[in-house]
């Protein structure tokens, strides 16, 4: 990539699922388009109408949950995470979910692992950028 080149724009959202406190973290297959192997929460392009139902699909999408057991605590203001080896500029859209039973949660192809992890623990984990700083902007407003 050049100095001086401009970023894509690329609107994304990210869906925290939260139970009892602890906040899921899902790690990306090498099936998906980038990031191969980190932690994240929930994600994905926005392509619906608005985010929150994009949101709601991914979670659908990504864990088989219905949407009667998922409800939402908080919508967070998006956040920009500049991603220059990927001529992108991520607009992420942050949402935090509270869910009724995690032993509903079915992965789908685009992640390998899951784990509930404390909130504080999410520094431990090679995540997708500013994950953390996603996840505490809706948890200071839930």
């Amino acid at each position: 990539m050049m100095s001086g080149s401009i970023l894509e724009p690329t609107a994304v959202v990210t869906a925290f699922l939260r139970h009892t406190g602890r906040i899921l973290l899902v790690q990306r297959s090498a099936r998906v388009g980038s990031y191969r192997g980190h932690w994240s929460a929930i994600s994905g392009y926005l392509e619906d109408a608005t985010p929150l139902a994009q949101a709601c699909r991914e979670i659908r999408e990504e864990t088989g949950l219905p949407d009667e057991e998922v409800h939402l605590v908080a919508e967070g203001e998006p956040i920009s995470i500049s991603a220059p080896e990927l001529n992108s500029l991520w607009e992420v859209h942050p949402f935090l979910f509270e869910i009724d039973d995690p032993q509903h949660v079915m992965l789908d192809w685009e992640n390998v692992e899951f784990r509930w992890i404390a909130p504080e623990e999410i520094k431990h984990y090679l995540t997708v950028p500013k994950l953390e700083e996603a996840l505490q902007a809706v948890l200071k407003i839930s």
